[in-house]
């Protein structure tokens, strides 16, 4: 009795101690003993993922949206042709239509497609890298090339965007969409969205440098993606 109780408890710790370990949960030890640096560093962690999460949500719901532009374009422009060419009617106002459409189904999508990592790549090793050089390769593309970028379009575009708006441009055909401010204003948007998915990138580059297996599982799911 005595050794199978001592096995019955042994395995109940080694029990707690794996699940401990596949879901690891904030150290409570005192200041005294280490805990509150481990501390720190988990809320760090925290903070940097739900940050990523929260760009990674917004930028994700406006790809939903803007996704349905594809199938509304297709319709419209059928309506288009047929009202055209069979009824012998038109609108420039419909037509329009699916030019804004179109342009805010790419600049406002772009976010999220790379968020998905969607966008062409000129692939030379990153494919079949490692997730530790993937998150490094990510890493430095996105302070060094992707923000500084989004960031430059965004400075670049706001007078001409600013000035749009100053005298509400619309279109130069009357019965046109008057609303071509709104247009140039996704520029801005698209540069904003850009610079944030880049930042969530690069914190969930952070994340998987230091060892987060999540992160690196990830960045494993998008290579078998493709």
């Amino acid at each position: 009795m005595g050794a199978a109780r001592v096995r019955k408890v042994g395995n109940s710790l080694l029990g707690r101690f794996a699940i401990s370990r596949a879901h690891p949960m904030p150290y409570s030890g005192s200041a005294g003993d280490g805990g509150l640096g481990e501390r720190e560093t988990f809320r760090g962690i925290w903070h940097m993922r739900a940050l990523a999460d929260a760009i990674d949500a917004v930028n994700r719901r406006i790809g939903y949206f803007v996704s349905w532009f594809a199938l509304f374009i297709v319709l419209i422009q059928f309506a288009v042709v047929v009202g055209r060419y069979v009824f012998g009617v038109g609108s420039i106002w419909v037509q329009e239509s699916i030019v804004y459409m179109h342009a805010f189904g790419f600049m406002l999508a772009s976010a999220y497609t790379l968020q998905k990592d969607g966008h062409v790549r000129v692939d030379i090793f990153y494919r079949e890298a490692r997730p530790a050089v993937k998150a490094v390769v990510n890493l430095l593309g996105g302070l060094f090339l992707l923000i500084p970028v989004c960031a430059l379009i965004v400075w670049v575009s706001w007078s001409y965007v600013a000035n749009s708006w100053a005298v509400f441009e619309g279109s130069k055909e009357t019965s046109g969409i008057q609303g071509v401010y709104l247009l140039k204003t996704a520029i801005i948007v698209f540069g904003v969205q850009m610079g944030l998915q880049g930042l969530s990138m690069v914190l969930r580059s952070i994340l998987a440098i230091s060892g987060d297996e999540t992160e690196r599982a990830g960045l494993r799911m998008n290579s078998s993606a493709h």
